[in-house]
């Protein structure tokens, strides 16, 4: 059996401008007129290409599009982590823009590791895309400041001093002083903090836990953390530890409240009878009946609009100074945050035998009007 005409072993080659020309009775040129959407071509003809094309499979060639245009209509997007919802939530706002301009998305992420956040990038820059946006990056400025001289850049929940990059966040240190503000107002004053660790977003978080508590006259107690439901699990597992447990905790994102609930459960305790639990963020986790979890709201999705047309702006040459979008956090009510308890759940709440120094060890106490002492 002989095999089909331009093809190898039995499979077709993909189909060519050429062809297309070929099939429909007209040239090169008109067909390369019709594949790039110009309005100076006949309806008659218009049909007669697509209908080649569709009859020879052809689909155009980016990659020849983009060498001839210096453009590949592509702009890659870093994730911190694909585990958090978070990340998906602000991909959505990119990708509305991006459908509306007809850019494509490239997406990838670092896993909460910058080695791997580094491998990316330049993957990105190999790929010539037109644009980068990276969310919750832990790349180093130096990193950022040389990407940035090959394609624009937006950092996502992570502010720049660079004069080139622009950037898209929420005022966290505001958002962290509502939730302790709320959690005063319901009687709490032994309020602790997980921390968000390496993450950007955490050091304002914690500043403005600090501030607040501060403000109240009241003692801080910050606890190590990540950005993750096992990090908020083990700050949960110090806590439970120490000789008087707090009545409200602040944890440093959604994911994090998640694990510090479902280990104080674990151990007995009622949420929020027992101990009242506070998020950031108000991802769809947090928005689940079995969570129900009181948060910080960031409008993510818009923030995701305002990044994907921040690099826009930059590919299409309307603006080169830099622009720092700051949006306002909000604070969500639902059922994990209630008044301060009058007594403690009767079953007995213990560790799982964790040795008092490791139970200590990172643990930050600022008495009030006093200064920071582990």
């Amino acid at each position: 059996m002989t095999a089909p005409q331009g093809s190898v072993k039995g499979t077709r080659e993909p189909a060519t401008l050429e062809d297309v020309a070929r099939e429909a009775g007209v040239s090169r040129a008109l067909v390369s007129l019709v594949m790039r959407q110009k309005p100076q071509v006949s309806e008659e003809r218009r049909a007669r290409v697509l209908a080649a094309a569709t009859k020879l499979g052809y689909r155009p060639n980016a990659m020849a599009r983009s060498l001839a245009s210096r453009r590949s209509s592509t702009v890659g997007v870093l994730l911190n982590d694909l585990h958090n919802p978070f990340f998906a939530e602000i991909t959505d706002g990119i990708e509305q823009v991006a459908r509306r301009r007809r850019y494509r998305v490239l997406l990838s992420t670092g896993g909460r590791s910058r080695a791997r956040e580094e491998a990316a990038l330049e993957a990105f820059l190999e790929s010539r895309v037109d644009g980068l946006i990276l969310v919750s990056t832990l790349l180093p400025e130096a990193k950022i400041s040389q990407a940035a001289n090959l394609a624009p850049v937006t950092l996502v929940s992570r502010t720049s001093t660079l004069p080139t990059v622009d950037s898209v966040l929420t005022d966290d240190v505001h958002g962290a002083e509502l939730a302790v503000a709320y959690l005063i107002e319901l009687g709490h004053r032994r309020i602790a903090h997980i921390d968000g660790g390496r993450n950007p977003s955490s050091g304002p978080r914690r500043q403005g836990y600090e501030r607040a508590m501060g403000t109240a006259g009241l003692e801080c107690l910050v606890v190590p953390g990540d950005f993750s439901e096992s990090g908020g699990a083990e700050a949960a597992e110090r806590l439970l530890a120490l000789p008087e447990l707090p009545t409200a905790v602040l944890a440093s994102n959604d994911m994090a409240a998640a694990g510090v609930m479902d280990r104080l459960v674990e151990a007995g305790l009622s949420v929020p009878a027992d101990i009242s639990v506070v998020g950031y963020d108000n991802t769809s986790l947090a928005q689940m009946r079995q969570v129900n979890l009181t948060t910080v709201n960031q409008p993510r999705a818009e923030m995701g609009r305002l990044a994907m047309q921040a690099v826009l702006e930059r590919i299409d040459g309307r603006r080169t100074e830099a622009v720092s979008h700051v949006t306002t956090p909000t604070l969500v009510i639902r059922r994990s945050t209630g008044p301060v308890p009058r007594r403690r759940s009767a079953h007995r709440y213990t560790a799982r035998s964790v040795p008092p120094a490791v139970a200590s060890r990172g643990l930050m106490v600022t008495p009030a009007g006093g200064s920071a002492a582990s």
